[in-house]
């Protein structure tokens, strides 16, 4: 039997993955180029019996989106540029208290009101440290409205599984792109409900490290009851000053996921294996890159495309290693070197690594990275 089709634009294909990964509830404020997730979950959640809200702003969003997730029900949020900047502090607040949640961050140009309609992918450094305090980051990169229906069912079962927020960052031009997509059957794609409590309420903590570093999560409004507070906690949830205590469970909740890693990160090595020159890149600029990479092959140039499908973790292992036998890595990317940074802090100056670099609101298009591809050469 044929598979259902559509032609969907990156956003709407996200909200379908949200309810297909069983999404219950979305709280949002409408911002651009985010605003279609919002749409779609206002009509589609109440055919599955879900709940949708419009906050009052984004700050509101975010609270709001925790306190659902705490009665037991998977939620999202999705948001762009300032509305972002203005979710920070209740995204640190999910961190600390380790509440499951997904916030797709459809990425416009910046700092501030910045380019509304336009593209950028600046706001990788603000998933990972938008925040303040340390805390573990998820941030997962889709290049393809396919991309972003499967990107946000893995981006749920993550913020379940590890009990973190987790980021879905289409630039704007994946957002608003339109193409085919397939939508899998049911069971065809892994979904994972959090782990519930297997103790009695009279025995439940919320923070229980015997059940190792990602404790099960009870539900608000069922037999169990227990304290959730901004504050370092022990593990009843209870705040604490005690200096072991605090650092202990910082570790832990950074380790949950560092020490996950391996599992959590994906990348694609696109005629890596014999390259003299590799593109990394993401999003829409990857596209751009895979086309310039063809093109170069063709004149007999050996490059290849390192694609980030997640930002966070990053793969420092794997790019440190082909960093020993290339000549050089290129970066294109709509900031002004964010992601060129980061690979040049994990190969160890094995290799230059070249820029790309636009804030302009046009897209990084192929004939420039052919162009750097050929200056290596």
């Amino acid at each position: 039997m044929a598979k259902k089709v559509a032609f969907l634009q990156g956003n709407e294909a996200a909200a379908h993955g949200a309810i297909y990964a069983g999404c219950k509830f979305f709280g949002g404020y409408p911002i651009t180029p985010s605003t279609e997730v919002a749409e779609v979950m206002s009509a589609e959640l109440p055919k599955v019996g879900g709940k949708f809200i419009q906050m009052e702003d984004e700050i509101g969003a975010m609270a709001a989106v925790i306190g659902a997730s705490l009665t037991g029900v998977k939620v999202l949020t999705a948001t762009s540029g300032p509305g972002l900047s203005l979710k920070q502090e209740n995204i640190g607040y999910a961190c600390i208290t380790e509440v499951p949640c997904v916030i797709i961050d459809v990425m416009r140009g910046g700092p501030s009101t910045g380019m509304p309609t336009g593209p950028s992918q600046s706001d990788i450094m603000c998933a990972k440290w938008g925040t303040h305090g340390d805390h573990a980051t998820i941030a997962l990169m889709p290049a393809s409205v396919q991309e972003c229906f499967e990107m946000t069912v893995k981006a749920f079962n993550l913020a379940e599984k590890y009990r973190v927020p987790v980021f879905v960052m289409p630039d704007e031009i994946v957002g608003h792109m339109r193409e085919r997509i397939e939508f899998p059957e049911p069971g065809e794609l892994e979904v994972i409900d959090r782990a519930a409590p297997t103790v009695p309420p009279e025995q439940y903590k919320p923070y229980d490290t015997q059940f190792g570093d990602v404790p099960p999560l009870a539900a608000f409004g069922s037999d169990y009851r227990f304290h959730v507070t901004g504050l370092n906690k022990m593990a009843d949830g209870f705040p604490t000053t005690k200096a072991s205590i605090v650092q202990a469970e910082e570790e832990r909740q950074v380790r949950k996921v560092e020490a996950n890693k391996n599992e959590i990160m994906e990348w694609e090595e696109f005629m890596c294996d014999d390259a003299d020159v590799i593109v990394v890149a993401f999003g829409s600029t990857s596209r751009s890159a895979r086309f310039a990479v063809n093109e170069a092959r063709k004149e007999g140039i050996k490059a290849g495309l390192f694609r980030l499908k997640t930002f966070w973790p990053f793969p420092e292992e794997r790019l440190l290693e082909l960093s020993k036998k290339v000549k050089a890595f290129i970066t294109p990317e709509m900031s002004l070197g964010m992601c060129n940074g980061v690979v040049k802090g994990c190969i160890e100056g094995n290799a230059p690594v070249l820029g790309i670099y636009h804030v302009d609101g046009e897209p990084v298009n192929p004939g420039e990275i052919l162009s750097k591809i050929k200056e290596v050469k």
